[in-house]
């Protein structure tokens, strides 16, 4: 039994399927059924029933994945444990956020590493969820920052916020941060907001529905800066993150107010694999990102709290 076996189980009990698994890993098919095959073998069990449209785990094979996710958490602890004091980081880090995070961390984020760690290079990816997750676990993205994950075995996923929507429109709507509105007022408003498969738009959609509304738009829009310019040309409000309009309520191009009776959040997590060595320099990323975002919601510019 190694590693690899261990890693090569969590990926097709996920996918349930061989070929998905190989093409997630980039390993040939047969290598991966091998890897399966040799494990069975040892432990004198079958770990996945075998059937034309894929493998499901079996009762055994269950109890095994939930080991060798432990191992792999272990193997993780193992490395942090030697890693040292932190220093000066060289190499590259890529990382992945949602739109709006991209928008509210993205200067602050590389400005900061560029101060502390000039030698360690940075690439900025921004995406839905969906995306960030699957570059993950491709491996071409070594740290993610998004929202409301379901777990997955393949995945270390820790939260970091509650993060609060607020309530965005032009200057003439008269919105205030000090002046609270009522959720079921928006009953009654255009609004602009993303489309039903959005993760912000669900959010907004579970809010109606507790106080007995559903929200009729005639315009939506995925984009965040398509959403920006919407509402600035007096199109609708909508609901955002704080910090991500926050230079707008300065400027005064738009105006905000906090959301009540619901208030509509979600939680923001940090995403890395669960099943390889994460450098050093990303884990610098990570902390970074969480001193950042900790900063931000003391000043009062992103609405919420840490977790």
């Amino acid at each position: 039994m190694d590693v690899v076996q261990l890693k090569t189980l969590i990926h097709v009990a996920e996918l349930g399927s061989l070929s998905k698994a190989s093409d997630r890993l980039h390993i040939a098919q047969p290598a991966l059924s091998r890897q399966i095959r040799q494990l069975e073998k040892e432990l004198g069990v079958y770990l996945f029933e075998r059937h034309g449209r894929g493998m499901i785990i079996t009762e055994a094979g269950s109890g095994v994945l939930q080991h060798a996710t432990r191992i792999m958490d272990e193997l993780d602890a193992i490395r942090s444990s030697v890693s040292g004091a932190q220093g000066s980081f060289r190499g590259a880090v890529a990382i992945g956020t949602t739109p709006t995070i991209a928008e509210i961390m993205t200067v602050r984020l590389v400005k900061r590493i560029r101060e502390e760690n000039p030698d360690l290079s940075i690439r900025v990816s921004s995406a839905f969820s969906g995306y960030l997750l699957d570059w993950i676990q491709r491996g071409e993205l070594e740290l993610a920052v998004s929202y409301d994950l379901e777990p997955l075995h393949t995945l270390r996923i820790v939260p970091v916020m509650m993060e609060n929507l607020v309530l965005v429109g032009p200057p003439r709507a008269g919105l205030k941060m000090d002046q609270a509105v009522n959720f079921s007022t928006l009953a009654h408003e255009h609004m602009v907001l993303p489309s039903p498969r959005h993760g912000l738009r669900k959010i907004m959609d579970r809010c109606a529905a507790d106080v007995g509304f559903k929200f009729v738009t005639n315009v939506e829009a995925d984009s965040f800066g398509a959403m920006i310019d919407l509402v600035r040309n007096d199109f609708g409000l909508t609901a955002l993150p704080l910090a991500s309009i926050y230079g707008h309520l300065q400027s005064g191009t738009l105006c905000a107010a906090p959301l009540v009776e619901p208030t509509p959040m979600r939680k923001l997590v940090m995403v890395s694999p669960a099943d390889r060595k994460v450098s050093q320099g990303t884990r610098y990323v990570g902390e970074t990102f969480v001193d950042l975002a900790s900063e931000l919601v003391e000043q009062g510019i992103w609405a919420g709290h840490m977790l």
